[in-house]
């Protein structure tokens, strides 16, 4: 049970240290492009790819905020990796998107991308083009947020106290921040199937049948 232990402790040093203000300022940014009507496109790749998908899902259900993944789309997806390369897929999706100014791009990653070592060139072209447009940039990122971190307008870093462990708390944590955003006073607009269904709680705190 060591391990589980380490990991679990590892998790809750890891939120205590989040930057609050951080995740206010993507809360914000989210709500400032549903205010203008704006839409959110959410890139991730690997494992990111799949939480991308999740927070697409409850950004368009809890949140009532137009979302899109490119990874959704497997076809289109390959074909533009295909035709026009992995480097430039991300950012080929979004010209096809019709990018606006008053649309957001949402980086999750664990690196953020690097231009310069070579590692997720697709979100660099992406965040790029989205500069070129005039749009938003957001992330939830790790180590030291890369090139997301750096041209964002709101970002939360993970941060990196466990060297070993790097990948596997930060996309943990894409799925703790994705919640905590959908559920925040300034985004949420729709109750959660389960909180719906629940019933009042009696004198003692727990919920009861009758």
């Amino acid at each position: 049970m060591s391990f589980v232990k380490e990991f679990i402790a590892e998790s809750v040093e890891i939120l205590k240290q989040l930057d609050l203000t951080a995740i206010e300022a993507v809360a914000q940014c989210l709500a400032t492009v549903r205010q203008a009507g704006g839409r959110v496109f959410v890139l991730g790749v690997g494992g990111s790819a799949a939480s991308a998908s999740h927070f697409v899902n409850d950004l368009r259900k809890l949140t009532a905020i137009e979302a899109y993944t490119p990874t959704d789309n497997v076809s289109e997806l390959t074909a533009r990796i295909n035709d026009e390369g992995w480097a430039g897929c991300f950012a080929e999706w979004l010209k096809g998107s019709r990018l606006r100014k008053n649309d957001l791009v949402f980086v999750l990653s664990v690196g953020g991308g690097d231009q310069k070592l070579n590692v997720s060139p697709n979100l660099v072209a992406a965040l790029a083009y989205a500069r070129e447009q005039g749009s938003s940039i957001a992330g939830i990122v790790g180590r030291t947020g890369g090139y997301t971190a750096e041209v964002a307008n709101a970002c939360v870093i993970i941060p990196p106290l466990f060297a070993d462990r790097i990948t596997p708390h930060t996309e943990a944590m894409h799925s703790v921040v994705g919640h905590l955003l959908v559920s925040h006073p300034k985004l949420k607009a729709n109750t959660a199937k389960w909180e719906s269904m629940a019933k009042p709680t009696c004198a003692g705190g727990c919920l009861c049948q009758g």
